[in-house]
């Protein structure tokens, strides 16, 4: 059966949050800026054509992006034991940017956390413990070279974040994943982990992003690249919890992250991703 066949009546989900100026992000990386340099009107072609268009200004790891394994080094080193000086210059890295992530379509498990303890989000400053993804994978395998993404519900506070919540999680704190939680994950080899909050951590109260453990355990200990700021409250409210993702970050040669646009494929006649809580 062609493929294409095999996707009909499916259902595919958008996981990737708007990208506009001031929406939330970590005060680590520039904002995302967009302005219209051309207006309609600006230059009128013969016959009375008109073209807009814009200069985007952002950094790659604002919005819905993919860490490369670039983005992290210990002691001097990245992924590999590479020391981060021999392959970096001003124009980005040689090796380990985000133009040498492979597009990934494939298997995706969802360990909804916030489900486990009956709420549609984790509170501020939860850490998720390897207890919480236990129980969130219970009656799931987790098989080598799969997409994991860890569901905290975080994502819902996305439209009201400048107004209610503090999404970044500066002041409060942030729910994620803890150390020994990051460790059972990598501990599984997935391809590449995910979540809803701007930094893939368990951020304490307070705190901020002074420490980032998580992604030292992922990026630089283990080659595992994140994904960060996804959309998945209507994945969450699915009751999904295997599903087919497509991951494509932007090729940008020597990056150390990309924007990314994830979908999510549920359903179709071959039934993909049609595993339900």
């Amino acid at each position: 059966m062609p493929l294409w066949k095999a996707l009909e009546g499916a259902r595919v989900l958008d996981l990737a949050q708007p990208m506009r100026k001031g929406m939330p992000q970590s005060p680590n990386h520039p904002p995302f800026r967009m302005t219209l340099e051309r207006r309609h009107g600006d230059l009128v072609r013969p016959g009375g054509g008109s073209a807009a268009n814009e200069i985007i200004v952002t950094g790659a790891h604002v919005g819905t992006h993919v860490d490369a394994l670039a983005h992290v080094s210990q002691d001097g080193l990245l992924h590999g034991g590479r020391p981060a000086a021999e392959v970096m210059s001003q124009d980005g890295f040689a090796e380990l940017g985000i133009d040498a992530f492979e597009p990934y379509v494939g298997r995706c498990v969802l360990l909804d956390v916030a489900a486990v303890h009956g709420v549609a989000a984790l509170p501020p400053g939860y850490e998720v413990t390897v207890d919480d993804l236990e129980r969130a994978a219970a009656g799931l395998e987790l098989r080598e070279g799969d997409a994991v993404l860890v569901g905290t519900g975080w994502s819902r506070h996305w439209a009201a974040a400048s107004q209610e919540v503090d999404f970044a999680g500066a002041r409060g704190g942030a729910p994620g994943p803890g150390v020994d939680a990051a460790r059972w994950l990598a501990a599984r080899r997935p391809r590449v982990v995910g979540g809803e909050t701007i930094a893939f951590e368990h951020v304490p109260p307070g705190r901020g992003h002074a420490t980032l453990p998580v992604h030292r355990i992922m990026l630089v200990e283990s080659g595992v690249n994140i994904v960060e700021t996804m959309r998945l409250d209507e994945l969450l409210d699915s009751g999904a919890r295997e599903f087919l993702l497509v991951l494509n970050p932007l090729p940008i040669v020597g990056a150390t992250g990309a924007p990314v646009r994830p979908l999510a494929v549920l359903g179709g006649s071959e039934g993909l991703g049609a595993s339900e809580g």
